[in-house]
């Protein structure tokens, strides 16, 4: 069976991997373009976190962090280094109460997912033995489960993989071909590429392409603008320590009523972000006022950083549906294309799930995981 996959962010470069290791031809096309969510972000994997997922959409994002677990040993072994590490997560407040009850409710979510490992209330001391930087008046609560991921070395990780299995990779713009209301194929550089199936994962750009279906998905880019931090030459060891802090294993990070995060990586770097920018098109700048409020929510969190290396500020577009939540599956009348998108700031907790099961629809499967929810069709006009 020949797939073409449009688009290789974290999804299109996981369904590709999955596709191949069932012995689909695949080809992936991808257009390169500035602001792909993927390349500009660094992930928390840690959905049990979240203030706002709730029902089927929690536990759905439950099963992509759970999925971590399953795939990632086979993907290192064919691919190298993944970025993946369950390093820990805290979720800080300096309002007790507040910490108190975010801890009674991740208690019971344990209960129901073991992956979050044991939950630990922290007070301020204990808070910033996990985080040096942390502000001394933050408490938190401390899910051992949390996790961190790369996303740009996890989307090569991916690809090395997928071409490992057999699947080639084009640069290029490509485009649909609609024959007699069915998509036969697509089109990439005047070239025209018959297949069987089509697996559009072009993120904030899938509803561009699928235009010439006529299929209604609301979805537009959210711009993110994340800045990555430099710590070498800084003391940025707990109290009492007397040996270089190891980055490497400290815990991801989020505070209560907001919406930022922070996390770090083995090369003492720390990564903080990111905004939310609705309604933003595709600029791809970072901006002034952007840039202002990442400073601001890191510092307030971690004024540790003020005197760490700003290296670098990334911008990537999350593709983001009109009711915020993500589209996966065939579109009425169209079993040939399968959407898999709309995943917001949760791409690279989902993503390689939510490909998992979009590479079996793919070939013909009807997967019963994907709650009526979160499918594509949900936008189908009323009969």
């Amino acid at each position: 069976m020949r797939i073409v996959i449009i688009g290789s962010g974290i999804a299109g470069a996981a369904a590709a991997w999955e596709l191949a290791g069932r012995g689909a031809e695949v080809l992936v096309v991808d257009a390169e373009a500035a602001g792909r969510a993927t390349a500009a972000g660094a992930g928390i994997v840690s959905p049990w976190s979240s203030r706002t997922l709730e029902g089927d959409e929690l536990a759905f994002h439950a099963a992509g962090a759970a999925y971590y677990r399953r795939f990632v040993g086979e993907l290192a072994e064919e691919a190298g280094e993944t970025s993946f590490a369950v390093v820990g997560g805290l979720v800080v407040s300096a309002d007790d109460g507040a910490l108190r009850e975010f801890h009674a409710r991740a208690v019971e979510r344990a209960r129901r997912w073991p992956d979050m490992g044991e939950v630990t209330l922290l007070d301020p001391a204990r808070a910033r033995e996990r985080m040096p930087l942390l502000a001394s008046e933050f408490g938190a609560v401390h899910i051992a489960g949390g996790g961190r991921v790369d996303g740009r070395r996890l989307r090569e990780a991916f690809l090395t993989g997928a071409a490992a299995r057999g699947a080639r990779i084009r640069e290029g713009r490509a485009e649909l071909d609609v024959r007699r209301g069915h998509v036969a194929g697509v089109r990439v550089g005047g070239e025209r590429i018959e297949t069987d199936g089509v697996v559009l994962a072009a993120g904030a750009w899938t509803g561009e392409l699928l235009a010439p279906l006529g299929a209604g998905l609301p979805i537009e880019p959210q711009r993110g603008q994340i800045s990555h931090f430099g710590l070498e030459g800084l003391d940025h060891r707990a109290a009492g320590d007397t040996g270089p802090a190891d980055t490497a294993t400290w815990p991801v990070l989020s505070r209560i009523g907001s919406g930022h995060y922070m996390l770090a990586f083995p090369d003492s770097r720390v990564v903080a972000g990111a905004t939310r920018e609705t309604g933003s098109g595709f600029d791809h700048r970072v901006t002034v006022d952007g840039q202002r409020e990442v400073l601001a929510e890191a510092l307030a969190v971690a004024p540790g950083l003020a005197q760490a290396t700003l290296l670098e500020t990334r911008v990537g577009f999350r593709p983001v549906v009109a009711d915020g939540r993500p589209a996966i599956g065939t579109l009425p009348g169209h079993p040939e294309v399968t959407v898999l998108t709309g995943f917001g700031a949760g791409g690279l907790t989902i993503g390689p799930y939510a490909a998992s099961l979009a590479a079996a629809i793919a070939l013909g499967e009807t997967p019963d995981e994907i709650p009526a929810e979160l499918r594509a069709d949900r936008f189908a006009p009323a009969s």
